[in-house]
């Protein structure tokens, strides 16, 4: 049985230090009985291991993520996309604190009220997200920060 797997991905600290590479840690998710024989077994990703003051004991359940399938004006998606995880339930049910490294790279563009929170962690994947991760590289930040420089984070509902 496969064990943990690593993927290079990227951490943009809250706290303001610069973005660095992290191994963002998967795991073999439990096939459904409906999940194919032929389709290969997902994984769960961990990143919750980067994200400070989340809820403990959660799992993916305290964390969301959102694709980046293409940049705004873009007429084809990325052959390897990413994927942006993003933390939701705090271990004392404040919000998190606003991402000092993102804010920084929106500059004038920041608003508060769709402010990135907390640690995120952002993962590159082939086909699938949570099948086919593959490992992220500092080469991709100028991507990453073109698509968080016009993009706010998702409601929280």
């Amino acid at each position: 049985m496969d064990q943990l797997v690593a993927h290079e991905s990227i951490l943009f600290p809250s706290d303001g230090r610069p973005p660095s590479l992290v191994q963002l840690m998967t795991s073999p998710m439990t096939p459904t009985h409906q999940a194919s024989f032929a389709s290969p077994p997902s994984r769960m990703p961990h990143p919750e291991v980067y994200m400070d003051y989340i809820a403990e004991g959660l799992g993916s359940r305290a964390w969301k993520y959102q694709l980046v399938e293409a940049l705004d004006g873009m007429n084809r998606k990325f052959a390897n996309p990413y994927i942006i995880f993003y933390p939701t339930v705090s271990r004392d049910g404040m919000p998190f604190p606003i991402n000092k490294c993102i804010r920084d790279i929106q500059a004038r563009a920041f608003r508060e009220e769709v402010a990135w929170r907390g640690n995120i962690v952002i993962a590159k994947y082939r086909e699938n997200p949570f099948t086919s991760m593959i490992d992220a590289s500092m080469a991709d930040f100028p991507i990453l920060k073109n698509y968080l420089l016009t993009h706010g984070s998702p409601r929280q509902v």
